[in-house]
């Protein structure tokens, strides 16, 4: 029925073109079925298996990736290098800073660095960072853990992300001289707060050469300057990756902050009221004298009981009760509750002590605080200065020194007063910081004479005049 109206339509040529046009579409219609069934009849070519493989080994893969956040791909267009800076030239510290994806994996001390660059250098992408920032001190780099920080290529056979973070990390060692006091605020507790502040308590620590009792003793500033846990690093199996990480400590100067190498210009200021905030001192600003003297400041005198003892300690305080001040007696040990002592030297307006490590207390005295250090007989001047001269007047603080002379050293108990001892203590300096300690530090106690002391106490109640 449709030929009429074909032929009325079309002519004989026009409806031949249309049937020669309908048969090839019939052939193509019958190859491509045939090419169809043949996948189902028929087992797959050697090629066919391999692309399947590869198609199941990248389905694994995402699986995996899914469970391990840090190796989520993104396009080639996206990938970036981490940076890293390293720093082995200063007096102090080692330190390597990156940005960018960082894996740290514990049981082998190393920091793998993830680069997608394939021109790394092999004479320049690994480096040997003691993280404890004393390291001119053979004694006490003795004690710290090398890590590796290395530079690796993106495919490398490198341990795998086992646990992600999204926030950076700070690696610090709790070997060398921790457990002194001096120390533990100098080489570790102010310079954790430096290196960390920019972070605003998002950061992880990770604690080389790790001390419980050390974390236990210091938690609340730790947990003070963090919101997480403190990793042992050194006893996890896992492999550990962060945004970024700092390895080793930056730290210029004893007790002391240079402000000047940190972009945001955190101080020693700064530290202390962290201080404050941490164990709720009260007392921002020392008293303030009047000219007639009446209000009585309040004196700490900071005792000691193996060495640098001040011998005629009961004396003094009455001495300083007679002219004007309330005193207070402490000492200062490794079993102290730190939050009650800092409670305790706040409430003072003056401290003083032998030099030592009980000093260090004086970072919870408030603002124009006086601190009076004596300063034992011995070539130890410039180093009672710099552990405390210098960092009191960071910190806002007024600084007097008494220095001992020979008649109120013990010291002329054991030698006479023409013994090089006396007359050249610089030459047992040279023979090296042990000697030099044992005589001068470790078998010195001090019997100060009360008339000339009196004349310095007075002098701490003018400063506070002055305030």
């Amino acid at each position: 029925m449709y030929n009429p109206i074909l032929a009325k339509s079309f002519s004989q040529y026009e409806r031949k073109s249309f049937g020669w046009c309908a048969f090839v579409v019939f052939l193509i219609v019958v190859f491509s079925s045939c090419m169809i069934f043949k996948n189902h009849l028929y087992p797959q070519s050697v090629n066919g298996d391999a692309a399947n493989l590869q198609l199941s080994m990248n389905a694994a893969e995402d699986m995996l990736v899914i469970k391990d956040t840090t190796l989520l791909k993104k396009p080639e267009t996206e990938k970036k290098d981490a940076e890293l800076m390293c720093n082995v030239l200063e007096p102090l510290f080692d330190n390597c800073e990156t940005k960018g994806e960082t894996r740290v994996q514990g049981n082998s001390s190393t920091v793998f660095v993830m680069s997608h660059n394939f021109n790394i250098s092999a004479e320049n992408n690994s480096w040997t960072i003691q993280p404890y920032p004393r390291k001119g001190d053979a004694w006490a780099m003795s004690r710290v853990k090398s890590w590796t920080v290395k530079l690796v290529q993106d495919g490398e056979n490198i341990p795998k992300c086992s646990v992600h973070h999204g926030y950076p990390a700070v690696l610090f060692s709790l070997g060398g001289f921790s457990g002194n006091h001096f120390h533990d605020f100098s080489d570790l507790l102010v310079p954790i707060f430096s290196n960390s502040r920019d972070f605003n308590s998002e950061v992880h620590f990770l604690a080389t050469d790790c001390k419980s009792w050390w974390i236990g003793k210091y938690r609340t500033l730790l947990n003070n300057m963090s919101k997480h846990k403190i990793l042992d690093i050194d006893n996890e199996n896992e492999v550990h990756c962060f945004p970024s990480v700092t390895t080793g400590l930056k730290s210029h100067k004893e007790l002391g902050i240079d402000s000047s190498k940190f972009p945001n210009g955190v101080s020693m200021r700064d530290f202390k009221q962290f201080l404050r905030s941490s164990f709720s001192l009260n007392r921002v600003e020392a008293i303030k004298m009047k000219g007639d003297f009446v209000t009585r400041p309040r004196l700490l005198i900071i005792s000691r009981k193996k060495s640098r003892i001040l011998l005629n300690e009961g004396d003094i305080r009455q001495m300083a009760e007679d002219i004007g001040y309330e005193v207070v007696l402490a000492e200062a040990n490794t079993s102290t509750n730190l939050s009650k002592f800092a409670q305790i030297v706040n409430s003072c307006d003056v401290m003083m002590g032998v030099h030592g490590a009980g000093l260090t207390n004086m970072v919870f005295l408030p603002d124009n605080a006086v601190l009076i250090q004596l300063v034992p007989l011995g070539a130890i001047d410039n180093l009672a200065k710099r552990d405390f001269g210098d960092p009191a007047g960071e910190m806002n603080m007024r600084y007097l020194d008494y220095k001992i002379e020979a008649n109120e050293s013990s010291l002329v108990e054991q030698y006479p007063l023409d013994h090089k001892v006396f007359k050249d203590p610089s030459s047992y300096f040279r023979k090296g910081w042990q000697v030099f300690r044992s005589i001068y530090l470790d078998k010195q106690d001090v019997k100060v004479d009360l008339k000339r002391f009196r004349s310095t106490l007075l002098e701490a109640k003018k400063l506070l005049a002055t305030s």
